[in-house]
């Protein structure tokens, strides 16, 4: 009898933490909301792809920018790449390479920054197409080896 007040007792308060500590858990998380800027005026959206906040990431300090924007909607990868190729020098940007096999890359470039766009396809009928913009600083190469070797 002693044994089964004992697991009666540990099975309520094992009950009442796992309902406290879920409860902190959607409390704290609610309160938080995501404020991602979804386009950068100088890179171009095709219309019809739909922002994806969620899953997208920005930030901007000082002249620097870094994000992650993603994208999804109905078109055509091929098209979307023309885009890319026409729209982007009308904004100063460069295209270094494009890889057009499986996922699609395109890397362009600038003074300072890099933007690197992914296209891949989302949907189960291959009819939805989700646009990645990954943006940030150019590198500034490798800094001078030390003559010493390290110890």
């Amino acid at each position: 009898m002693k044994i089964f007040k004992k697991l009666l007792f540990l099975s309520a308060i094992g009950y009442l933490l796992t309902t406290a500590l879920m409860g902190c858990a959607t409390t704290s998380s609610s309160n938080l909301q995501s404020q991602a800027i979804l386009k950068f005026a100088d890179v171009p959206i095709p219309v019809g792809l739909k922002p994806l906040p969620q899953i997208s990431y920005s930030f901007e300090n000082a002249g620097v920018r870094v994000g992650v924007l993603k994208y999804q909607g109905r078109a055509n990868i091929d098209q979307i790449i023309n885009f890319y190729k026409e729209q982007m020098p009308m904004f100063n940007w460069n295209l270094v390479n494009i890889i057009e096999y499986g996922p699609r890359l395109m890397n362009f470039e600038r003074d300072n920054e890099t933007c690197i766009i992914t296209l891949q396809i989302a949907g189960f009928w291959n009819e939805d197409v989700l646009v990645t913009l990954s943006l940030g600083p150019k590198s500034q190469g490798l800094t001078k080896k030390n003559k010493a070797p390290l110890k």
